[in-house]
This record gives C-alpha cells, sequence and structure tokens, in this order.
C-alpha cells in the first residue's frame, strides 16, 4: 500500500509530462530498452539513517526492475558534497539527491521552518507535519526550481557538541559555531552569542581538531559515524532543532521515466521512506549509547529550567523569520506537537 508521501507528487505527475514532451523526453519514447542509470550521491556515512535508507532503495529498485534500473550510491561525499550535488541534479548529472532540508534556504522560504529551533517536540511530531496537508504541498514546491520532492527521510533531534559544558546560553558567547548554508540557523547562533561559520559537512571533523572551529550541532547519528566525539570534550542534550532530507529528482527526468517504472519507484521510495524514519530514533539512540561508551567526552544533561533558558534565548529567531516562511506553516507545524 502506497503511502500518503507521493500522493501529491503523483498529481504533478501530468504536468510534468508535458514538460518533459517540450525537451523530446517523454515517457512516451522507447525506454523500455533502455537501462536507466540513478546516481545518488549523498555526504554521511552508510550506517546513518540515510545511509541506510539509500542503500535499501537501491537493493529494493534492482530486485524489482533487474536489467532496467541501476541505482549507483556514493556516501560519504564520495562523488561530491551536498552544494555540488544541487547543481548536479539540476543540470542532469546525477539522478537522485536526499539533501539536508536546510541546504534549499536559498531556492524557498517555507523550508526555512525547519530550522526553527525548538519549533518540534520530537521525530514523531515532524512526521505528523510532514505528513499534513502543508507538509505534502511543499513537496511539489521546488518544481520550478528543478527538484520534485518525492519524500523526507528524517536523521534525527539537534544537540550541541562545544568544548565547554554548555548549560547556560551564555556559555556559547564567543564560540565558533559550524552551522550549514541557512539563514535561520545563522540567527539561531547570534542569538546566543556564538560566532556561525557556514561550512560543509565534510570539512567539520578537521575544523574541530585544528581548532578553526569550536562548536557544531548534529545528530548523534552524525557525531559517532564521524567521530566527532573523539575531538570534542562535552555534548549537551538539547533536542533544539531538527536534521531531515528532501528526497529530490529532476523533474524532467522523472516525467520521461517509462510509466512503469516511474510508478515502482514512487511505490518503493514510499516503502523506503516509512522504514528509514521508523527507525531513525533507534539509531541515533543506540548511537548516543556508543558515544557514551567510549568514554572519549561527556554528555551533559540539562535541567527543565536550563533547557527552559536555551528556548527563551532563541524565541526571537521565530520572529525574525515568521513573514518569510509564513505566519500559516509556523502553525501548522506547531499544531504537529
Amino acid at each position: 500500500m502506497t503511502s500518503k508521501f507521493s500522493s501529491r507528487v503523483r498529481s504533478l505527475v501530468p504536468l510534468l509530462l508535458a514538460t518533459a514532451s517540450l525537451y523530446g523526453c517523454g515517457a512516451a519514447d522507447d525506454g523500455a530498452d533502455r537501462l536507466i542509470v540513478i546516481k545518488f550521491p549523498h555526504v554521511v556515512a552508510p550506517s546513518t539513517p540515510k545511509g541506510q535508507a539509500a542503500a535499501r532503495f537501491e537493493q529494493l529498485v534492482e530486485e524489482r526492475f533487474p536489467g532496467r534500473v541501476d541505482v549507483e550510491i556514493y556516501p560519504s561525499s564520495q562523488l561530491m558534497n551536498d552544494d555540488d550535488s544541487l547543481e548536479a541534479l539540476a543540470f542532469g548529472e546525477v539522478q537522485m539527491i536526499a539533501v539536508s532540508l536546510s541546504k534549499f534556504d536559498r531556492l524557498t522560504h517555507s523550508f526555512q521552518v525547519f530550522d526553527l529551533p525548538f519549533l518540534f517536540s520530537d521525530l514523531e511530531a515532524v512526521q505528523r507535519f510532514q505528513r499534513s496537508e502543508t507538509g505534502q504541498e511543499m513537496l511539489g514546491e521546488l518544481v520550478d526550481s528543478g527538484f520534485l520532492g518525492l519524500g523526507y527521510w528524517h536523521n534525527g533531534m539537534k544537540h550541541f557538541g562545544a568544548p565547554v559544558p554548555m548549560r547556560d546560553p551564555s556559555d556559547a558567547d564567543g564560540l565558533k559555531f559550524r552551522i550549514m548554508e541557512s539563514d535561520v540557523l545563522q540567527a539561531q547562533v547570534i542569538a546566543v552569542g556564538g560566532n556561525p561559520q557556514k561550512m560543509s559537512f565534510g570539512e567539520v571533523y578537521q575544523a574541530l581538531q585544528t581548532g578553526a572551529i569550536d562548536a557544531q550541532e548534529n545528530t548523534w547519528s552524525n557525531i559517532y559515524s564521524t567521530k566527532f566525539h573523539e575531538v570534542q570534550p562535552y555534548f549537551t542534550i538539547t533536542n533544539h532543532g531538527y536534521v531531515g532530507y528532501l528526497v529530490a529528482v529532476n523533474p524532467t527526468f522523472w516525467a520521461g521515466l517509462p510509466d512503469d517504472i516511474r510508478v515502482g519507484l514512487e511505490e518503493i521510495m514510499d516503502d523506503v521512506t516509512d522504514w528509514e524514519n521508523s527507525r531513525a530514533a533507534e539509531i541515533n539512540a543506540d548511537n548516543l549509547e556508543r558515544i557514551r561508551e567510549s568514554g572519549r567526552t561527556e554528555i551533559v544533561s540539562l535541567t527543565a529550567e536550563e533547557l527552559d533558558s536555551w528556548r527563551t534565548a532563541m524565541r526571537p529567531v521565530w520572529q525574525q523569520f515568521e513573514a518569510n516562511i509564513g505566519v500559516d506553516i509556523i502553525a501548522a507545524a506547531q499544531s504537529a506537537n
């Protein structure tokens, strides 16, 4: 049974087919005899939620379409980083990406909702919002920019790593924080007195090791898989933000696929999305325990009062971006809690 994740995506197909035909690559061409290669690069380790989901997608696709579809996965920035993959998808150099939602900051303001600090209480709340009418409409928002969203994949909730045990927002004062390419995340760090540094994921470990940056925010799966805990003495449990991905394809490429393959890939994507999102919290919990057991870093737990001080310090970021994102989108996200 297919989920609601791709229902709105499928409603776009007739329009995309018409667009594809203008470029001579409609689904009516003789695509049944050609091998369709789907290059799928990403920047995280194979053991992470996204890495496991990508591998499962490859396996299921090649089992269903042997000799017709070949999925090539390139993990850990082996082929390119996220910024390069956005451009590569638009130009047809790769066929599928799963890039952090924060990376679409430059293309749409509405996706900034996913970066608002302390908006979502947990991954279940995020998923309720993504499956809502508002969340589903957002999947097709970037079609004109060359990105058709097929689904959302979770990584997890974010926590702070730093050279000091950050119990109060004042502990962040003056620290150099690595952030993703996001104006919201930049404002979030500034709100607590930090110095935001936009940097690609693959550069973070060395930057922490050399002191080029002091702090960063990430999920336990990303922290453990990239060994950030080996070069950061403290991590503070905050659950202050969300890391998730938009799984996207080029709309013209997608519309140009033979009908049976396109529908089959959508069904597989639905299944993989449900599988991945159900495992994300489990993977992060397991990785947190592995970090604890390593003895390489200290995990700092906050009291309710300490956590509330972080919420208070970062809440002005909501007002700063409310007009850009849209009051209705923020309200829809809040109601998912």
